[in-house]
């Protein structure tokens, strides 16, 4: 159940999005280790954002998952969606935060229950 919350100032198209959604959903599972079918991405393109002081492109992210997450794991996550937002959106990778939190499966919704 690994989820990325994707804000950036920069607009998005629709085709830049789709892109965006399928990489990170991708790179999201093979990281982590977790089966895609699992993978929820939410990308917000056009948030009015600024970055130490300035409206350049910039970006944050939370990712979401019951286990799989540590200090290794979490260096790679932030590698890989770094490169994504710098080669999609122009978004230099010292202008991206990410924070990354590991649930307890209480803690998490689906279905109408929780995992």
């Amino acid at each position: 159940m690994p989820t990325l919350n994707l804000n950036t100032n920069v607009p998005v198209d629709a085709v830049t999005s789709s892109d965006i959604l399928k990489d990170c959903s991708r790179v999201l599972a093979k990281v982590i280790g977790k089966p895609e079918s699992y993978v929820m991405i939410s990308l917000h393109g056009g948030v009015p954002m600024s970055f130490a002081g300035s409206e350049e492109p910039a970006a944050y992210g939370e990712v979401i998952s019951i286990g799989g997450l540590g200090p290794d794991v979490n260096g790679k996550v932030s590698s890989a969606l770094a490169e994504i937002l710098e080669s999609k959106l122009s978004v230099d990778s010292s202008r991206f935060y990410i924070k990354f939190y590991d649930v307890q499966r209480p803690y998490f919704g689906y279905n109408g229950s929780t995992f």
